[in-house]
């Protein structure tokens, strides 16, 4: 995937920190938060508020949009969907009535909330809150038919208190679909700038915010309560003209770095010798390569009707004749009469 255009080469830093990073782990007290949910409001605001953001939103819009993908993949039909952190509006202009019959969208950005876009479908009603989706106040218990979220949990400080209440608000036989960014995002940029760092000041600074790692979201659903849960891990990788332009993006994108511990200032020098380590180390035939990691997961609240998963030893089927079936439909059919038989 490559990014819309060439950026100037120059950076835009914010006021308050720097322009690089992203996030994810949880903190256990408030004494003990990683990220500065204020900042990160203010950094939304700024971002919807420049002419460039709309064009920035490529890969936002891309995860968006396989979110969405996997609720067209569900049998039921989903009444009350709450989409958490929806930003400008990523997941539900690919929904349908046939999936869905409302969607509540929560975002702590203002801003971003009252303008972010609604289901192209027009029969789905789409109601706009703002709520700071870290704590998702104001929703009751067993509320909710289905939660979407995308490109937003990274930001959350206690991810296992913060899967807890996900867990309340959903009803029972309802899923959770959701991605976040994971361990060994933007590693190109991270060891650009630490090494440039050493070699100029010899020590390195907080500029990127650390990721949850993928294997843990895995147990953070199970701790809540969640189950049947299904984890996919996949990389995506854009190209830039420069690293600046990365940077610059990364602001547009609201996903400057926001941890209370910060380093509030990054030197010319350092940000020249770091763009030169960058080009040296990755870039490749004048395109500088940024990868990102993205962990998407489905989980299920246990219900009455909750699929159960088969006895072992109970399959009539080896993986090894797979595609044998797939070629067959008249054995396909065959195997799924048996199968039905077997149940009855």
């Amino acid at each position: 995937m490559n990014s819309r255009r060439l950026l100037a080469g120059t950076v835009h830093l914010l006021r308050n920190g720097t322009c690089v990073a992203f996030a994810g782990t949880s903190g256990a007290t408030q004494n003990s938060l990683v990220f500065d949910r204020e900042m990160k409001k203010r950094q939304r605001d700024w971002a919807f508020s420049q002419s460039d953001y709309d064009a920035a939103q490529y890969l936002k819009e891309e995860i968006g949009w396989r979110v969405a993908d996997k609720v067209f993949d569900l049998t039921k039909f989903n009444q009350l969907v709450l989409d958490i952190g929806c930003g400008s509006g990523y997941i539900a202009p690919h929904l349908i009535k046939e999936n869905v019959g409302k969607i509540i969208q929560v975002d702590m950005s203002r801003k971003m909330v009252e303008n972010s876009k609604g289901c192209d479908d027009e029969r789905v009603e789409v109601e706009r809150r703002c709520v700071d989706e870290e704590k998702l106040d104001g929703f009751e218990e067993n509320q909710f038919d289905l939660l979407v979220t995308s490109m937003s949990a990274h930001w959350i400080n206690a991810l296992p208190q913060w899967f807890h209440r996900c867990h309340q608000i959903l009803k029972p036989d309802c899923p959770f679909i959701g991605s976040m960014l994971a361990e060994d995002t933007l590693y190109e940029l991270r060891c650009s700038l630490q090494l440039a760092e050493m070699e100029r000041l010899g020590g390195v600074g907080s500029h990127i915010s650390p990721f949850v790692r993928s294997q843990d979201v895995g147990g953070l659903l199970n701790s809540a309560g969640f189950d049947m849960i299904t984890l996919d891990s996949d990389e995506i990788e854009v190209g830039f003209p420069n690293m600046f332009a990365l940077m610059y993006d990364l602001q547009l994108m609201a996903e400057s770095h926001c941890t209370h511990r910060r380093s509030l200032t990054l030197r010319r020098d350092v940000l020249l010798a770091a763009e030169a380590i960058y080009k040296s180390m990755y870039a490749k035939d004048t395109v500088y390569p940024a990868t990102f990691k993205i962990i998407s997961f489905i989980g299920w609240k246990k219900g009455p009707n909750s699929p159960k998963p088969a006895k072992r030893g109970s399959q009539s089927v080896s993986l090894k004749d797979i595609g044998k079936i797939v070629e067959d439909p008249e054995l396909m059919r065959k195997i799924s009469e048996d199968s039905g038989k077997k149940n009855k």
